[in-house]
């Protein structure tokens, strides 16, 4: 008999090289015609405007432009859409900024003159 029980055999130690799946080209960045912006298995995420999708369900871009996300709602709410925008698209920080200086400017000297009297 022996003395120590044996372990088990290890099975499927192979390591297999990732198939670099992903977003390549996340929101904002520019694009040129025929540049990837997400390699996937399925259409987790469908092509939008100005762009494609290849029989792998590669989505890549059709124009110059800056990549856009978008999530639809109603009858097909929750799909993910990726365009591609000729113009760069407007940041939320940006908007912010821009209505807080907008409210500044409206509180002038002579509105508190006159909020005074």
């Amino acid at each position: 008999m022996a003395h120590v029980k044996s372990g088990g055999s290890a099975k499927r130690t192979v390591d297999v090289a990732g198939k670099r799946l992903g977003v390549k080209k996340f929101g904002g960045e520019a694009v040129k015609p025929g540049d990837i912006i997400i390699r996937q298995r399925g259409t987790k995420t469908h092509p939008g405007v100005n762009t494609g999708m290849g029989k792998d369900h590669t989505i890549f871009s059709k124009v110059n432009g800056f990549v856009a996300f978008r999530i639809l709602t109603g009858h097909k709410r929750g799909r993910k859409i990726v365009d591609v925008l000729v113009e760069a698209p407007v940041k939320k920080e940006e908007v912010k900024a821009t209505t807080s200086k907008s409210t500044k400017t409206k509180t002038t000297k002579s509105s508190k003159a006159s909020a005074k009297k």
